[in-house]
């Protein structure tokens, strides 16, 4: 084996925009070569998205914080008889409405919660229909794999019949969190009471077939090895050249101050250069992806504002209240306002884009 001839190859096809393997996607990470990697994920980005950055006004809503899972990674679960539980009624939810309503400019609400032990999957329709009924222009991106594959198994429903009733209630695309690792070795320490790897990827390709949408994720800086996070990467492009569903792909470093995992391991949260280092990575290896986000709530808004030199386009959106990766740490505000949102993009000598959950220009 060649180590440097290894890296010369890689470098040639990062710098001619040839798709990447698992053996060049390390060579270059290990080379470390900060700069060199933005400037090759920054032509990727410019083919793709030209001088456009895009943000969305949007609205998180977190329905419960009680969970089944226990996942050492979380910090936002709690069991039913924690007094910090809550769960979201239908009432609940129609005011969170009538606030939103005094907002004409939002654009999408996202929903995305725990895995309740006995809220039955009627319920998550029920709120979906309530919300699409009010605010019937705005679309719905809601629910990742795990909660998907959570309703079947409690349902006695398919993943195909879960996704065709949530269609039908309103939502337009699904989230693409949930997958963390798809190691199975690490899955079975950070997340052994979840959706398997091959769940979270069955669950995208099905909702893809019916023609619904959605991102997808990582999470790193924990325990998994960068050969682990590779693989992740590039079984994320497989499927995206057999289906082509996928819209984004958004980075979550680990935050673990009020884990278990975090505790257990002594973890710190992985800092600027390997975010950075990361996103250019990934939107070298994911060239059949169009987008990229840099999720400030995860990455801190100056590290966000310095992924946009490093081949994202997509700062996400305004957000409004957060509840999941603040408790795990996250000293980020939870709202932000869309004249913020234009600054921060400005400021970088790109052109702001308003959007739609489908990238579709608003403003």
């Amino acid at each position: 084996m060649n180590i440097k001839n290894d890296l010369k190859i890689a470098r040639k096809k990062a710098a001619s925009g040839e798709r990447l393997t698992k053996e060049d996607a390390l060579a270059l990470y290990e080379d470390n070569d900060l700069l060199s990697l933005a400037h090759w994920a920054r032509m990727v980005k410019k083919r793709k998205s030209g001088n456009k950055i895009f943000y969305i006004i949007n609205r998180h809503i977190n329905l419960t914080n009680i969970c089944s899972s226990n996942c050492p990674l979380c910090a936002f679960q709690c069991k039913s008889d924690d007094n910090r539980g809550y769960t979201l009624e239908i009432e609940d939810i129609e005011k969170m409405i009538d606030e939103i309503k005094k907002d004409k400019t939002v654009s999408e609400i996202h929903i995305v919660s725990a895995l309740h032990p006995t809220k039955p999957f009627e319920y998550y329709v029920e709120v979906i229909k309530v919300i699409k009924k009010a605010l019937f222009d705005i679309e719905i991106r809601a629910f990742t794999p795990v909660e998907i594959v959570n309703f079947s198994k409690h349902s006695s429903k398919s993943i195909s019949e879960i996704l065709e009733i949530l269609t039908k209630a309103g939502i337009n695309s699904l989230l693409g969190g949930g997958a963390e690792i798809f190691s199975e070795r690490v899955r079975k320490i950070i997340c052994p009471n979840k959706a398997t790897a091959e769940e979270w990827l069955y669950v995208m390709k099905t909702a893809h077939q019916l023609g619904l949408k959605s991102n997808a994720s990582i999470m790193y800086g924990h325990i998994e090895t960068i050969e682990e996070r590779i693989e992740h990467l590039l079984k994320l492009r497989d499927l995206q050249d057999e289906t082509g569903g996928f819209q984004a792909f958004l980075m979550f470093p680990f935050h673990p101050n009020n884990t278990e995992l975090g505790k257990k391991y002594n973890l710190k949260r992985v800092g600027a250069w390997e975010d950075l280092k990361m996103i250019a990575l990934s939107r070298l290896i994911l060239d059949n992806f169009d987008h990229i986000k840099a999720f400030w709530v995860m990455l801190t808004l100056p590290i966000a504002q310095l992924a946009m030199a490093f081949g994202a386009d997509d700062l996400d959106g305004t957000i409004g209240e957060e509840k999941i990766i603040h408790a795990a740490g996250s000293k980020e505000f939870s709202g932000i306002t869309r004249n913020s949102l234009k600054k921060i993009i400005k400021e970088t000598g790109y052109e702001p884009v308003e959007c739609d959950s489908f990238y579709n220009q608003i403003r």
